[in-house]
């Protein structure tokens, strides 16, 4: 009785500091998320308007406001690239403090279309505990969520180890700026002995879930080319080949266009481990997995196993496609045979599998070979590894689940995440003896990337605790 009597008024210390900090800051961060900014790849005109950078400014009040003591907090903004938000904390002992270092990002997707009335991208409402908004689940909360677990363990009284925070303003364009401020800032990251990465997801918003797994990516511009210009297609089909049937075979040869199912040039042998593991998590998840999307009235899921959805969705390739050009808005389509079509083929990859030797075989299937000698054109081709986390000690395996029970009152959860953070490679290959904890609050309807995301406001702050309660944890065990 009198453990839980103590158990209690910890989780009550932990979250009435976590809820006041997070509603202090919640108008300025509103503010950040009223900013139109918009990721590198889908606002070519970054570097001259200048509202990356606004946000990127705001993100740096929002941190001063919470005034971390032995902080220092700098804005990098190098020339042509986005920028960079970096916070250092000494550790409670000093030198003898092991590091963790935190990542998240503070760009956005576009605002898509399709927001419900009374929602849009850039007008962050709060509704039934939720907040909607463009880039607030995807990733903004987590520049707030780390700093405001380290203010928490501070204000408790607690230690914490060293901490770096490292916060991109190009995740949503594949991190390609990250690497020249990771070089630049390497002497005073230095070493780290725990990443914890907020950029993921949840099965649902009942407990702690950790990931141990993230897809890799690649994908490209294709264009398939036929006519110099358009012509008039009763004139000429039947004669000239169709750009779009064209495009139907080449992608026929990625994926089988009745189940899905991708070619072995992008597959993976799953480990064993993780296949016991898949079992485990498809039964927490149950139907949950499934249903957490808007299918359209009749439609089915590619299959209602959730096993079997789970597998397609962590260890299977899958080939979507997010992007088209050369096609007409239908209300204004005349009767033409259209000289080209473009897609944007975004192909994800099993954790395991080479980015590199996926870019080849890319390549090779859609230029090969091409059907009535058709050209075809690649372009923004980029491609990211996957990630396939190591075992972590016991110890803080131990520290999730406790903060797990005791902020939600249900055990921590392993999965594998169906998106791509392709940092989380690097940095396991940059600090091979660091152990990670990725998390994140992409759950049920979320909906990142599409309309009406939304940050589910309760099971954040919980999460938030969850964290300061795990590196508070983790202090003594980091130590040199």
């Amino acid at each position: 009785m009198l453990q839980d009597q103590v158990q209690g008024n910890k989780r009550v210390q932990f979250q009435e500091t976590v809820d006041k900090h997070f509603d202090d800051s919640l108008p300025l961060f509103m503010d950040i998320l009223r900013v139109p900014s918009q990721s590198r790849e889908f606002d070519p005109e970054y570097l001259t308007n200048g509202l990356l950078l606004q946000s990127a400014k705001l993100f740096k009040e929002l941190v001063e406001n919470l005034k971390l003591k032995n902080a220092k907090i700098e804005l990098l903004t190098d020339e042509g690239l986005s920028p960079f938000l970096f916070v250092e904390v000494e550790g409670s002992d000093g030198d003898t403090d092991g590091s963790v270092l935190f990542y998240g990002h503070m760009d956005k997707q576009p605002p898509f279309t399709g927001w419900r009335d009374g929602l849009s991208a850039y007008d962050p409402k709060i509704i039934n505990d939720k907040l909607y908004a463009r880039g607030g689940a995807d990733d903004s909360y987590s520049v707030l969520g780390s700093v405001i677990a380290i203010r928490t363990i501070q204000d408790l009284g607690l230690k914490h180890p060293r901490v770096v925070m490292i916060f991109e303003a190009d995740e949503e364009s594949g991190s390609d700026h990250i690497e020249h401020y990771l070089n630049k800032l390497k002497d005073r990251i230095a070493n780290v002995d725990l990443i914890v990465c907020l950029d993921s997801g949840c099965g649902n918003y009942e407990q702690f879930w950790s990931t141990t797994t993230l897809r890799g990516l690649v994908g490209a511009n294709v264009t398939v080319q036929i006519l110099n210009e358009g012509v008039h297609s009763g004139d000429a089909s039947g004669v000239v080949p169709s750009s779009f049937r064209i495009f139907r075979q080449l992608l026929n040869r990625i994926d089988d266009p009745k189940t899905g199912e991708v070619v072995d040039d992008f597959q993976v042998t799953i480990p064993g481990e993780r296949y016991i593991q898949a079992q485990k998590t498809a039964a927490v998840f149950s139907e949950g997995l499934i249903n957490k999307f808007p299918l359209h009235q009749n439609t089915q899921p590619v299959s209602a196993d959730p096993f079997k959805a789970y597998i397609n969705k962590v260890w299977k390739a899958q080939l979507a496609i997010t992007g088209a050009d050369g096609l007409p808005h239908a209300s204004n389509a005349g009767n033409v045979l259209r000289p080209e079509t473009t897609l944007k083929l975004s192909v994800r990859l099993p954790p395991t599998k080479d980015p590199k030797e996926a870019e080849e075989s890319f390549i090779r299937i859609l230029t090969t070979n091409i059907p009535y000698g058709a050209t075809v054109k690649i372009e923004g081709l980029n491609s990211g590894a996957g990630f396939n986390a190591l075992d972590n000690k016991p110890y803080l395996d131990k520290l999730i689940d406790e903060a797990s029970n005791l902020f939600y009152g249900k055990e921590a959860v392993t999965f594998g995440e169906g998106g791509s953070i392709p940092l989380m490679n690097t940095l396991q290959q940059q600090f091979p003896q660091a152990q990670f904890i990725i998390t994140g609050v992409l759950g049920p309807n979320s909906n990142e990337h599409g309309p009406n995301e939304c940050l589910d406001l309760p099971y954040t702050k919980k999460l938030i605790s969850c964290i300061a309660y795990i590196v508070s944890g983790a202090q003594q065990h980091l130590k040199k």
